[in-house]
């Protein structure tokens, strides 16, 4: 029998109840997943497998401990996308917006193609943060994923950045060898009780490790709660400059990945994958963090911001009781090209602080208002 119908055997023999007594009480879930999910739709899925063993249970499980724009599910293994295909296809489009065809996703990774982003006005643009997600293949997603995968893949991981460092020198440092000084220095906080919780941090933290290029242009972050993250920071908010960086070495990486004989997980309807379904298409995540004091408080700002298919995360910090530090961030990563998502915060970003502007004189920003994107 192959590897998953054993799992189902062996599940359906000990404890598992009928799909009509397991299925989760989703009366206060504001996810994706609980607006979704019908009976009739975890009845289809019940009694299916993965090959490593994912069931539908292992999919849902984070579904009432994620936030109200949140997926509310996690992918156990890339072979979930297609088995679950009823369930995630419908997730993805509803998250992203954007409906699944037979069509390849489209790909774009010049970075000669961004038009601006160095070019953010510093009196209200404090930084960025250009990043982006890959699932690695042949092995399970952090939810699944046993100590040996994750060692593996520490393996292939540090053959694919010592090749790197030939070109862009850094160091892998694995978390178990930080300090507490220098895992916050890195911006590693510990495991949220959502990754303890559906397992993405188990045996935290062997077999974890971030490498940093000496310049500090580049972080990877290995087995976190991903296989692997890039991430450029940018303190001068030049978000054409991070974004160059991640395309360059994304690239570099992918090349090496595919002569160890792992590439990076790719599908025809879907783009690149990883454990979330947020993450599917491109895994991009472009971030700005703006110092704005009179547009957070204006009534149509949200209005605005789903025209610019952006989000927003506030800090907490703040210089005085008005004056605020606020996250923005392009809402999908599905359907447009890389260069596309990254285009659409550039010019998003600039139409904020520009109303910003126009509050401060007491103006009005009816007329900046966009049409949807």
């Amino acid at each position: 029998l192959p590897k998953g119908s054993f799992f189902k055997s062996y599940l359906g023999n000990f404890g598992r109840g009928s799909p009509e007594e397991e299925f989760p009480d989703l009366a206060r879930n504001a996810t994706w997943m609980g607006r979704i999910l019908t009976p009739a739709m975890y009845r289809r899925q019940f009694n299916r497998c993965t090959d490593s063993g994912v069931i539908f249970d292992d999919v849902i499980r984070v579904g009432d401990v994620s936030g109200p724009v949140s997926v509310g599910c996690l992918a156990g293994d890339a072979q979930s996308y297609i088995l679950f295909c009823d369930f995630f296809d419908r997730v993805i489009e509803a998250y992203h917006g954007h409906k699944i065809s037979s069509q390849t996703p489209e790909s774009d990774f010049n970075y000669d193609n961004l038009k601006g982003g160095d070019d953010l006005d510093r009196s209200y643009a404090v930084s960025c943060e250009v990043s982006v997600v890959r699932g690695i293949e042949d092995f399970s997603f952090p939810t699944h994923c046993s100590r040996g995968e994750r060692r593996q893949l520490l393996t292939l991981a540090r053959t694919a950045l010592q090749q790197l460092q030939e070109e862009l020198p850094g160091r892998l440092l694995p978390v178990e060898e930080l300090t507490l000084d220098q895992q916050r220095e890195l911006m590693l906080t510990p495991p949220s009780c959502v990754q303890l919780r559906t397992g993405v941090a188990r045996d935290w933290p062997d077999a974890r490790a971030v490498w940093v290029s000496t310049d500090g242009s580049l972080v990877v972050l290995v087995n976190l709660e991903d296989h692997l993250k890039l991430v450029s920071t940018q303190d001068d908010a030049n978000i054409a400059k991070a974004f160059q960086s991640v395309c360059v070495n994304l690239l570099k990486l992918e090349a090496l990945y595919k002569k160890l004989r792992h590439p990076f997980i790719w599908k025809q309807q879907l783009g690149w994958v990883a454990s979330s379904p947020a993450a599917v298409g491109t895994g991009l995540k472009t971030s700005v963090l703006l110092r704005l004091q009179h547009l957070p408080q204006h009534r149509r700002l949200q209005d605005v911001l789903k025209r610019l298919r952006i989000r927003m995360d506030k800090t907490g910090n703040q210089e005085t009781h008005s004056l605020l530090f606020i996250y923005f961030y392009n809402a999908a990563t599905f359907g447009p090209s890389e260069v596309a998502l990254t285009q659409l915060v550039v010019d998003g970003v600039k139409l904020l602080i520009a109303m910003e502007k126009r509050l401060e004189c007491d103006g009005g920003i009816d007329d900046l208002v966009p049409t949807q994107k």
